[in-house]
This record gives C-alpha cells, sequence and structure tokens, in this order.
C-alpha cells in the first residue's frame, strides 16, 4: 500500500525526472545523465504499478543506444523517445495524482 508520504515523494522524484527531461532536449543535453538520473527514482517507480519501471528503462535503453550515433543512422529518433518519455511522465502523474 502506497501512503501519502510514498506518494509525496515519488511526485517530487517525478519532478525531478520532468527537469531533468527539459535539460536533456534543451542545447547540449545530456540523453546519457537523463537516463541515469530517471533509473535512481526509486520512491517513483516503488509507487507506481510494475509496468511503469519495464516501459521507463525499455524507452531509456533505447534513448541510451540512440545518443551512440547520429540522428541519421539510428532506427529510432532522440526527439521522438524525448517525446515519449514526456507521455511517460504525463500518465506516472496522472497515476500518482489519483493515489494521493
Amino acid at each position: 500500500m502506497t501512503t501519502f508520504s510514498d506518494t509525496t515523494a515519488a511526485l517530487v522524484q517525478l519532478a525531478e525526472l520532468e527537469a531533468a527531461l527539459a535539460r536533456c532536449r534543451a542545447p547540449g543535453g545530456s540523453a546519457t545523465a537523463l537516463s541515469e538520473m530517471a533509473r535512481a527514482q526509486d520512491a517513483l517507480l516503488a509507487a507506481l504499478p510494475p509496468r511503469y519501471a519495464e516501459v521507463l528503462h525499455g524507452l531509456l535503453d533505447r534513448l541510451e543506444s540512440s545518443a551512440l550515433f547520429s540522428e541519421e543512422s539510428c532506427s529510432f529518433s532522440q526527439k521522438g523517445l524525448l517525446d515519449s518519455l514526456q507521455q511517460w511522465v504525463d500518465k506516472a502523474g496522472d497515476v500518482l495524482r489519483r493515489a494521493g
């Protein structure tokens, strides 16, 4: 069972993740830094259904791979992955707000 303080901690981590996503989108932003930060959000992932962690880790794996190649040589775009991460953040926020 998720408590109020668990939900609050998860919402704080979600806000931090969204800020990291914005930094990644900015010129010079680092996909690696975003991925490392996102993977460390234990309270956030613990407060969400398990499927959310699976989806997030899949997106982060692809984002890390895309950072190794130029946009043209990669089978998926970094912008598209960042857009998908934003959708994940939005949906996770909805779940947490309903739980809190």
